[in-house]
């Protein structure tokens, strides 16, 4: 049997077609999910042309669906549970997951929402976690009106910092100051005084900025790179009091941070903005618009029902 996925492909427009691919056999500590809906993210667009994900591979990070089949060794949610994941390979009609990469989403938020948070959501809450976040100390996150941007900051918010959000034009600036923004900037323009933490998703000259504007002991967190443009320091400008540059990626299980961000979701504490969503036989407009920045938040796919799938076999069948 099979199903269909959205794969790379270097001849399509985007790099990525609809394709046929084998049905997924999950392992003993993963269960088979139903996708309903999966999160386009920069990475996957920049995963499809590189070369990270192979040709005729699975694109795709975040998806949510339903459980059609539990683990084998009886750990994780039961059929029929909705789940929200971070796996590789997840713009398929059906997917296995690690039950340590997935959370149950609670009935009061709707999977479309849920699954704007697995990269978007965890890059921000880790990224402020590993920088050291606390009352009183700035935050400066630039690109703030992306899907990392408006969670990181929501969340700094919430831990008592004092959070400027940086956007490249005024209209994409709209609504931070209602999300937790204390100040929102064009670029950098006005920020004068120093602040302690950086959540960098621009890259080139931004971060270069940025970093100048860092304090003794402070720490700029590279979650993205979004400019494409080179980064290039003055001669000594990492010279002096001691102060970091930390490459950031996610590293492991991502299901006990998943399970918060859907908690503080669920209970209105942290809003999900879905900026562009359609089935996904329409990727090619959504990375269009994700690319030309023409996206304030997320980017949701709806996973379009193709061939009725056949009978899903329990796990004891």
């Amino acid at each position: 049997m099979s199903v269909r996925a959205l794969v790379v492909d270097p001849s399509a427009s985007a790099a990525v077609r609809l394709a046929e691919v084998p049905d997924p056999e999950p392992g003993p500590g993963q269960v088979l999910v139903d996708v309903s809906h999966g999160s386009l993210n920069y990475g996957d667009l920049n995963d499809a042309r590189s070369g990270r994900v192979p040709v005729g591979a699975v694109l795709g990070s975040d998806a949510a669906g339903v459980v059609v089949r539990a683990a084998a060794d009886g750990t994780g949610p039961a059929v029929g549970s909705r789940v929200v994941a971070l796996t590789s390979g997840a713009f398929a009609e059906r997917v296995a997951i690690d039950v340590g990469a997935l959370a149950e989403v609670p009935k009061s938020l709707d999977l479309a929402r849920a699954v704007a948070l697995p990269v978007a959501g965890v890059a921000a809450l880790r990224s402020l976690r590993a920088a050291g976040l606390g009352p009183g100390r700035r935050v400066l996150v630039t690109g703030a009106s992306g899907g990392v941007g408006r969670f990181a900051v929501q969340l700094a918010a919430r831990a008592g910092a004092h959070v400027i959000a940086s956007v490249g034009s005024a209209a994409r600036g709209e609504g931070l100051a209602g999300l937790g923004a204390d100040e929102v900037l064009v670029g950098l323009e006005g920020l004068g005084r120093p602040v302690d933490v950086v959540i960098d998703s621009v890259g080139g000259s931004q971060l270069v900025a940025a970093w100048d504007l860092l304090a003794p002991g402070g720490s700029v967190q590279s979650v993205g790179w979004t400019s494409g443009e080179p980064a290039v320091f003055a001669p000594y400008a990492t010279v002096g009091p001691a102060k970091s540059l930390t490459s950031f990626v996610i590293d492991g299980d991502a299901g006990a941070d998943l399970a918060v961000l859907t908690e503080l979701s669920a209970e209105g504490s942290l809003t999900v903005e879905i900026g562009w969503q359609g089935s996904w036989d329409r990727f090619d407009e959504a990375a269009e618009a994700l690319r030309g920045r023409r996206i304030s938040g997320k980017a949701v796919l709806e996973v379009a029902p193709g061939e009725p799938h056949a009978p899903t076999p329990s796990a004891t069948d």
